[in-house]
């Protein structure tokens, strides 16, 4: 079966987050001040989670990847991973992590059958990802990438978002791990969200890649089966390849293939489109079938694209990154 919206795009994809907490405070995910959590009551059960999945892979989504906040700080993630991955019907179960718990559950996470790591990793220079992080250290997120290549896992994709005058001076840092390492490094364009100043940091993917173009020799690669949203390259001769994700600069609404679902039960087809809708009534009523066809609607309703690109204006100021699944 497949979940076909009304732009013709075939919608196969579902980010699950599992929870709105996280062990690291990153400045582009979370306000200074903190945020409030939602309660323990309001986050969906696994139960609920695993019903969801469940009914939207009998949809026609094959693809979930499991998300946060960080994923891995909720209790019983090993467990409900397994369950998930035993769904019939599901071809990929992938997570996104910020790698710091790795280094105790990268075997565990194989063993439940996660398939592919994305890890977010905004610098390679200890105080810098302490000043991104708000407090992390970055010796723990590089012994849980090192767990994880030592579980088995297949080369990561690093996810490093990029922001004006904070971490744009590691680009060919960046670059130069890929020329060493077989991972997919790819370079986020910084989206706004509860930062009104968020222009100043923004650094559009084309720049990015005029920068590198200048050092190195690079070509395009062909859109393979996991690229995603990412525009891929390779240095020429590297192991590794970078990927440019242009949210703000470059659209790539047109080809947008995925539904989110909030750890509140809150399903978007699109990550700017307004509050989502509670699927917690429907987990409620107990009938499955009923859950099964708002999945269908949803898809329906899919907007062509977002808006953002070009607008002065921001979302407000209760939209952070940590709440939404990222």
């Amino acid at each position: 079966m497949s979940l076909i919206d009304s732009y013709g795009r075939r919608i196969n994809y579902l980010r699950l987050s599992v929870t709105d907490r996280c062990n690291l405070r990153c400045r582009y995910c979370m306000p200074a001040k903190g945020m409030q959590m939602l309660p323990h009551h309001e986050i969906l059960s696994f139960e609920e989670l695993l019903r969801v999945s469940e009914q939207a892979v009998a949809a026609g989504i094959c693809k979930i990847r499991v998300t946060g906040g960080e994923p891995l700080v909720r209790r019983g993630i090993l467990p409900f991973l397994a369950r998930l991955g035993r769904l019939p019907g599901l071809k990929e179960l992938v997570l996104t992590t910020n790698g710091v718990l790795l280094g105790e559950m990268a075997r565990g996470l194989k063993d439940a059958g996660v398939q592919r790591l994305n890890i977010s990793l905004d610098s390679l220079k200890p105080e810098t990802f302490a000043r991104i992080t708000r407090g992390g250290k970055l010796s723990d997120a590089l012994s849980g990438i090192e767990a994880a290549e030592k579980a088995g896992f297949p080369p990561h994709k690093i996810n490093v978002v990029l922001m004006r005058g904070v971490n744009d001076d590691e680009i060919m840092d960046f670059v130069e791990l890929t020329r060493e390492r077989p991972y997919n490094v790819r370079f986020i364009e910084y989206m706004p969200t509860h930062s009104g100043n968020w222009r100043a940091f923004s650094i559009p993917g084309a720049e990015v890649l005029e920068r590198i173009a200048e050092r190195y020799l690079i070509e395009k690669l062909e859109p393979g089966e996991h690229s995603g949203p990412a525009t891929n390259f390779r240095v020429r001769g590297a192991p590794g390849s970078l990927g440019i994700i242009s949210a703000m600069t470059g659209h790539f609404c047109g080809s947008c293939n995925r539904l989110r679902v909030t750890a509140a039960g809150l399903a978007r087809g699109c990550l700017f489109s307004g509050e989502g809708v509670d699927l917690r009534p429907l987990l409620a009523a107990g009938d499955d079938s009923l859950l099964r066809e708002e999945i269908r609607r949803i898809v329906q309703a899919k907007p062509a694209g977002h808006e953002m690109r070009g607008r002065p204006a921001i979302p407000p100021a209760s939209f952070h990154m940590s709440g939404i699944g990222g």
